[in-house]
């Protein structure tokens, strides 16, 4: 089976208080579906990156530890080689890849810049919540349920917390089966807290590990078979799409290191559990447990302790991220004939919203609304 090898080196990427580039230019906005979308050579430019490097459909761009990849007609967009899946796929116009302004919002710049995002609650407690119990076995494998190993992966993570002072609430501590409405309620209590919840995947031979986060208005699931009217829906959890990603994405660097498991990507979705909740929230998928690899590995001890200390990491992670310090993640993906993956990057600010009138050269100022 073709799986990818990881190396992966953490790097603190210093850009917690500067401004863009002191070359940042006016933006060209293409239009393309109704929607907005801004090329690589403007965001490489703004966040101080090197000219954007062309092959074939890839366009990439870096400085130093930084860079940025991604190709037209994929939704794949690597940020220092961390693999996110952007809300609507990379496009080429006039000989630029471009993206949409509202993955430039809802992804890039909460990523590239946590500390800038406005009213970051400081985290006192984390809620851990171990999917599925009781009657609700999940995934199953040859070696037990889905139930039985969210909620030992939840235990060891709730002790290695405990250990820095942390407060930990459970929204099942034992076998029991609780309705994803509690789960949200119980989250929904504790306003300085954030949100994990610990699945494991199942689906033929799907192998590696996936992140999800709230999938912004307007965006569709990429659960669901393709854009509905209830995506302009206005949900709960939406009023914290910038830490959504921020946690989301410290949470899904951290399992990619712990785990050296194949990267499926940081995706958007509508789970009742990260839909109805007013705290920062991420759903983690630890492998699966139809792919014999993965769920041997999942039936181990050693490896649910490398999830549970990738809880502890993201979460000491994210704290860091929304105050002083940003730590960012570099992966370097390989598959067995050492043939580089397409990856993708982002940058620390982002444009002011713009109309694309002729003759009008706007100015970045402020993060645009995405809308």
């Amino acid at each position: 089976m073709h799986r990818l090898l990881i190396l992966l080196a953490i790097v603190l990427a210093g850009l917690s208080g500067t401004g863009p580039a002191s070359g940042a230019q006016d933006w060209v906005v293409v239009k393309a579906d109704g929607r907005d979308y801004l090329t690589m050579d403007n965001i490489a430019e703004f966040y101080g990156l090197s000219a954007v490097k062309r092959n074939d459909r890839e366009a990439s761009a870096s400085s130093g530890v930084r860079n940025i990849r991604t190709t037209a007609g994929s939704p794949d967009f690597f940020i220092n080689n961390l693999k996110f899946i952007l809300s609507y796929p990379a496009i080429e116009r006039d000989g630029k890849v471009c993206i949409s302004r509202l993955d430039l919002v809802k992804l890039v710049e909460p990523v590239m810049r946590p500390s800038r995002i406005k009213n970051a609650e400081p985290i006192d407690t984390v809620v851990l919540d171990a999917g599925h119990g009781g009657h609700d076995s999940g995934a199953m494998s040859i070696y037990g349920p889905e139930r039985a190993f969210a909620l030992d992966v939840v235990m060891r993570a709730k002790a290695l917390l405990q250990a820095t002072g942390l407060k930990v609430v459970l929204t099942r501590g034992d076998d029991t089966f609780i309705s994803l409405e509690d789960r949200t309620r119980i989250a929904n209590q504790y306003k300085r807290g954030i949100f994990i919840a610990v699945h494991f995947n199942a689906g033929g031979y799907g192998t590696g590990v996936e992140s999800y986060t709230l999938a912004p208005r307007g965006v569709p699931s990429m659960m669901a078979d393709g854009p509905a009217v209830s995506d302009f829906n206005d949900c709960r959890g939406n009023a914290r799409d910038a830490e959504n990603i921020a946690l989301a994405t410290a949470t899904h660097a951290a399992l990619v290191v712990k785990t050296r498991m194949f990267d499926r990507g940081l995706k958007r979705a509508r789970f009742v559990v990260i839909r109805d909740i007013t705290i920062p929230g991420v759903l983690i998928e630890g492998g699966f447990q139809t792919n014999p690899y993965d769920a041997k590995l999942i039936a181990t001890a050693g490896y649910r302790q490398l999830l549970a200390q990738a809880i502890l990491q993201a979460v000491q992670n994210y704290r860091r991220a929304v105050g002083n310090e940003q730590q960012l993640p570099t992966v370097v993906h390989t598959d067995e004939s050492g043939k580089r993956e397409p990856e993708k990057t982002a940058k620390r600010e982002t444009p002011a919203p713009v109309k694309p009138s002729p003759g009008v050269k706007p100015a970045p100022v402020a993060p645009p609304s995405g809308n």
